[in-house]
């Protein structure tokens, strides 16, 4: 397992691989030793791209480590949305063929390991107002305004 930290603009930003994968995207207070690999700083590198509004999409080998087979689906159909698009937690329930999930596909939103790459922060209420966000909801609205402002 490797780890690195990316200073954002919202925050420090650990990431985390297993060999050529990228596993984990998550912010983070701690700041422990860092034994970065290729595939780190090639995330690092990315996310410095977006948040200068210059990279609309991740190149990036991604790999679930953890996660039910409802979880990883929702964060499959999250990977799909378009820079600078919302989208409505109901829609995603339908993307996946269960219409009803609804709650469950906020819960497993909630749980995405890969925050930004898997954006999950352009899904928002069917009243298209911000709910919840595992990193903030000041991280979200900034998230959708970079991309609003660069889309």
């Amino acid at each position: 397992m490797n780890y690195g930290y990316y200073e954002s603009p919202i925050g420090k930003i650990k990431i985390e691989a297993e060999g050529e994968s990228i596993i984990g995207v998550s912010f983070s207070m701690e700041s422990s030793e860092w034994d970065e690999n290729e595939a780190v700083i090639k995330c690092k590198n990315q996310l410095q791209e977006y948040f200068e509004g210059k990279r609309k999409e991740f190149d990036l080998n991604i790999k679930f480590i953890k996660g039910t087979e409802f979880q990883i689906s929702v964060w499959k159909a999250l990977s799909n949305i378009s820079y600078g698009e919302k989208v409505t937690y109901k829609s995603i329930a339908e993307k996946i063929n269960n219409p009803k999930a609804v709650r469950a596909v906020g819960g497993a939103n909630n749980k995405n390991p890969i925050a930004i790459i898997i954006p999950c922060h352009r899904v928002v209420g069917s009243n298209g107002k911000m709910v919840g966000y595992a990193g903030g909801i000041d991280k979200k609205e900034y998230l959708l305004k970079l991309e609003e402002k660069n889309g």
